[in-house]
């Protein structure tokens, strides 16, 4: 009976498998998937997110009920991608696709929404939602240099809703060199980038709005730009020697600031820092003449105005004819208007 009970379990579990000469391996496989489980769990950093901002709300309700409307676009270069979110109102109210649970009749989704910045850089955008803290300034740079990597041929869009390096009550929240920062990581890129204005791009942000490729600086009907001069932070309790220092560097970057802007709005240098005396606020239309941007984005204007008929053709429809360079109605004799025969 011993025998027989001993022959099953020898055959079941070879005699290799408990050898010296495995234990090693199989000790060092066992740390291997300790290792991946732990970096498994490890938080994965997220950028940061102003959770007040209209377009990124917009964008987390798509997300959280279609997401896979957002996945799967057709690839446009012609199109600021997400753009169509603000004319799109079906589109955010569309359910989300559920399936039956196996337990007490519970709907869940078939996967989970994509997070923010994954969506984003899925369709190849850079989102400035924030002011230009270092934070901010170290997330964009390391998004450009990764859209760079995977395609260095597909433009690259960045979207625009920042103050700048101020907040928007006026305080200084960051360097006028995190500005300067992005700006150079733009202009260092192989990429063409097309900048949208979807909110405010006050300061630096007007800058980097109008970095962008010619011809690829859009602007939303009721965005704002404005340019200012920047400002001295706070000197607190600073030597007047050092308050002196800091005061000749904000003039430097004032300098550099209305040269940058001169060069890509395509005025004077003496007409940048005679703007830029006071903050100087524009509109979409008024953006455009000053050379901030290229063009106004207004989705369906392009049709609109070419279904549009000339105004001859509209005379034509509504019985009016030209009698010597006046209009007068069709089907009236002449000399019925008394003022056309003296004229």
């Amino acid at each position: 009976m011993v025998i027989s009970l001993q022959i099953p379990m020898s055959t079941s579990l070879p005699s290799s498998s408990y050898s010296p000469s495995t234990r090693p391996r199989a000790l060092s496989n066992f740390r291997t998937l300790c290792a991946v489980n732990a970096r498994a769990k490890a938080k994965i950093p997220v950028p940061p997110i102003n959770p007040k901002d209209p377009f990124l709300s917009k964008l987390a309700s798509v997300a959280a009920t279609s997401p896979e409307t957002l996945l799967n676009r057709p690839s446009n270069s012609d199109t600021p991608p997400y753009l169509d979110l603000f004319d799109s109102p079906t589109l955010m109210a569309t359910p989300a696709q559920v399936e039956r649970s196996v337990s007490y009749n519970e709907h869940r989704p078939r996967r989970p929404p994509p997070d923010l910045p994954s969506l984003l850089l899925h369709g190849r955008i850079v989102y400035i939602g924030m002011p230009l803290v270092p934070a901010v300034t170290e997330l964009v740079v390391a998004e450009l240099m990764y859209l760079q990597w995977m395609d260095p041929k597909e433009p690259i869009y960045i979207y625009i809703n920042s103050t700048g390096t101020t907040r928007d009550d006026g305080e200084t929240v960051g360097m006028e060199t995190e500005g300067f920062a992005i700006y150079d990581a733009m202009r260092q890129l192989k990429n063409e980038i097309h900048t949208v204005a979807v909110g405010a791009a006050i300061g630096q942000a007007c800058l980097l709005l109008s970095a962008g490729s010619k011809g690829k600086r859009f602007m939303m009907p009721h965005a704002k730009a404005m340019i200012q001069q920047p400002r001295v932070p706070s000197s607190g309790l600073m030597p007047a020697s050092d308050v002196l220092i800091r005061a000749k560097e904000i003039v430097t970057n004032r300098d550099t600031l209305v040269k940058l802007l001169a060069r890509h709005t395509g005025n004077s240098e003496e007409t940048v820092a005679k703007v830029m005396r006071r903050p100087f606020y524009m509109d979409a239309t008024r953006a455009k003449e000053f050379g901030v941007i290229d063009k106004v984005l207004w989705r369906g204007q392009e049709k609109i105005m070419s279904a549009v008929a000339p105004p001859e053709d509209w005379d034509k429809g509504a019985g009016i004819k030209a009698v010597d360079g006046i209009y007068a109605l069709r089907g009236i004799r002449h000399g019925a208007i008394p003022f056309l025969e003296s004229r």
